[in-house]
Parts: C-alpha cells; sequence; structure tokens
C-alpha cells in the first residue's frame, strides 16, 4: 500500500511497530495536527496459538542460532509455556496482541479490527475505503513446521493467557 500512502513509517522500529497507546500519545496528535482530522485505526489480530507458531518460526532461522531469542532445539509445547510465564525467557519474549491493541483505559485502540484468519474481509474492507482492487502478496513466510499443541499447554495458555484469546475475538465480524 506504500505507493498509495501520503506517509509510510519504516524506521524506526518503535514507530513502525507502534502500539496504540504510543500511537495515542505521539502519532495522533501529529497527524490531527498535520491534517486536521483524526485518522481513522485499522488492526489486525491473529489467533495467538497461529500468533505464537509464527514467532516460534521466525526464531527458529539459521542466523539466530546461538543467540538468546533462538528457540533452535525448543520444542513448540516449551515455547508456548515459557511464553506463559509472568516474564518469560528471551526466545519467548514476544508481547502481547493484547496490550498492543488497548490503550491507557482499557479500551481497544483500532477502530477497525479484522481477525487475521478472515483475509477477505480486510481486503474488502481496505478495497472499499480505497476504491480500488488490492491484490496482496505473501512475503516473510517463515518455515512451515508442525505446531501441534499438548492438550495440557493448550488449556495453560488459554488459562495463563485468556486476554490474548479475548482480543482476538472482538475482531470477529
Amino acid at each position: 500500500m506504500a505507493p498509495r500512502a501520503s506517509m509510510v513509517l519504516r524506521d524506526p522500529p518503535h514507530l513502525k511497530h507502534a502500539p496504540c497507546y504510543r500511537y495515542k500519545r505521539f502519532l495522533r496528535p501529529f497527524f490531527v495536527q498535520a491534517g486536521g482530522q483524526t485518522p481513522e485505526v485499522m488492526a489486525v489480530v491473529r489467533n495467538p496459538i497461529d500468533w505464537l507458531g509464527s514467532w516460534y518460526r521466525y526464531r527458529t532461522r539459521p542466523d539466530l542460532i546461538g543467540h538468546e531469542n533462538s528457540t533452535a532445539g525448543v520444542s513448540f509445547d516449551d515455547f508456548v509455556l515459557e511464553y506463559c510465564k509472568g516474564t518469560p525467557a528471551p526466545f519467548a519474549n514476544v508481547g502481547s496482541q493484547n496490550k498492543f491493541l488497548r490503550i491507557n483505559d482499557g479500551e481497544i485502540g483500532a477502530d477497525h479490527l479484522f481477525q487475521y484468519e478472515q483475509w477477505d474481509k480486510v481486503i474488502g474492507y481496505l478495497a472499499a475505503r480505497l476504491e480500488m482492487t488490492i491484490t496482496l502478496k505473501q512475503k516473510n513466510v517463515s518455515p512451515v513446521m508442525d505446531l501441534t499443541l499438548s492438550p495440557e499447554v493448550e488449556a495453560k495458555l488459554r488459562e495463563k493467557r485468556a486476554a490474548e484469546f479475548e482480543v482476538w475475538e472482538l475482531g470477529r465480524r
């Protein structure tokens, strides 16, 4: 979408990947002052198990072997169990979609929230808003792996990180 955008935030990463609370505090006032209107915010939230699977696969890449963030030699169950801890080890410290989307008062900071698994709705929304046909190409795809959680680990994840599943459910339309 960059060729059609008036502005693209590519760097630094803390702006490019700004959570909603940071957007509300720093970026929204800038956009309002520059354009006179409060921009609408759209976000896509992923099923927490698939989201964790993506992080897990991403961190298995060869250039991370030997780094504290590497998941090489760690099972997906062990990765998720570590993520469930209050202070996870660096390899499982991947943040929170729930915290990313919440603003200070606990509200969702996006005006439009979509589930990642429903790309047809995301594309339909963008195509209607931008009055154009949108065709997306897959990029940055992590290697395919079996990411089946044991029932016990999935139950623990759902208990310890229930807010992650709640925010994902909010994206269902």
